[in-house]
């Protein structure tokens, strides 16, 4: 699996976990094609089962089913500060038409 999450989303989701009661559940991330090309997204903590992508980082335990795999491959999750005191999580993921890559600056 080839979905990347930076340190910060890592350190929020494991925050959630505990938080939801969840912490010995895996992340899973779906993607799915919307008709007009773009990507929709969806997160929650679940159980893997033996036909998922998996991937560990920092003991958090990732999972992909996948029909999700190749719609996720390159892309990155982060949780960003996106105005003063608003974080969210993003994916910046380049098999998205609205993808625009981050500046550099």
């Amino acid at each position: 699996m080839s979905i990347k999450l930076t340190e910060p989303a890592v350190e929020q989701v494991r925050r959630a976990a505990v938080d939801a009661g969840a912490d010995e559940l895996a992340l899973r991330i779906a993607a799915r094609r919307r008709e007009d090309g773009s990507i929709e997204y969806a997160m929650g903590f679940d159980e893997a089962v033996e036909s998922d992508i998996s991937r560990e980082y920092d003991r958090l335990m990732v999972v992909v089913a996948p029909t999700s795999v190749d719609l996720l491959s390159g892309a990155v999750l982060d949780f960003v500060e996106i105005a003063p005191g608003e974080h969210q999580f993003i994916f910046l993921n380049p098999n998205d038409p609205d993808y625009v890559p981050p500046d550099p600056a």
